[in-house]
């Protein structure tokens, strides 16, 4: 039978956070904490393809993983598993200090996975080079939620309406382009939206304000996300107004 998909990232974080927890009990396929996680993954809208459904995430395979944590842990006395990942070790050194952050982000996972509606809003949104590479910090599913919240047909036309009315055009907050200068007629109306909340500060129950929406062309929407965790409107506005040869040195 073929195998079930690696760990995605979002994943080994849910695991580290229990890991991590305080009461968080035995390494056990029986601990109630555990099992609790297992149902938890197997509900995130993250992983479609499981070829060994039955064994996908189950108590037996978190329990493992939480014991992959054991050897990168400076408290931890024993021997622990060795079978851990690179990706593993990544996330655990990520995370070791910056525990309060992993809750957070944590949370937000976990409700989605409770949010019946915004689970099927972000298994329609598609792959693309952040997700397939799980390079993502906060991980696949913040970054999906990310592009739902910045697709919302209403509130992009709220900050089309909003922006026209003061300015007079619809121009790239980066660098300025503008489709309806370039194309005419066709490109009338036509930009992007970007959500500029930082990933780490995406809440499932907070909605989006026109605040937090930027008006941005194809090419600079594509480079924000390329490094969402480190790109913002304004550190991408300096690169692009930097010569390309001080920007090498």
């Amino acid at each position: 039978m073929t195998r079930n998909p690696k760990w995605h990232r979002d994943e080994i974080m849910l695991a580290l956070h229990l890991y991590f927890s305080p009461d968080r009990g035995s390494i056990d396929a029986k601990n109630p904490k555990i099992i609790a996680l297992s149902q938890l993954l197997n509900e995130l809208p993250l992983v479609t393809n499981r070829p060994d459904k039955e064994r996908f995430r189950n108590p037996n395979g978190v329990t493992l993983k939480l014991s992959n944590f054991l050897p990168f842990d400076e408290h931890y006395t024993g021997k622990g598993m060795t079978s851990g990942s690179k990706l593993d070790k990544e996330i655990f050194l990520e995370f070791q200090h910056k525990k309060d952050l992993l809750g957070k982000i944590a949370k937000e996972i976990t409700a989605i996975a409770k949010n019946k509606a915004l689970k099927e809003e972000i298994l329609q949104v598609e792959e693309d080079e952040q997700t397939l590479t799980d390079a993502v910090e906060e991980g696949a599913i913040l970054y999906k939620l990310h592009k739902v919240r910045e697709r919302v047909p209403s509130i992009v036309k709220d900050k089309k309406e909003a922006v026209l009315k003061e300015k007079g055009k619809l121009s790239c907050e980066v660098c300025g382009f503008d489709f309806h200068d370039c194309y005419g007629e066709v490109g009338k109306g036509f930009i992007e939206c970007h959500h500029i909340t930082p990933l780490a500060d995406m809440k499932v129950s907070r909605r989006t304000t026109l605040a937090d929406l930027a008006l941005v062309c194809s090419n600079c929407h594509r480079m924000l996300h390329k490094k969402i965790d480190d790109i913002s409107i304004e550190s991408l506005r300096v690169m692009i107004q930097a010569p390309p040869k001080l920007q090498a040195r």
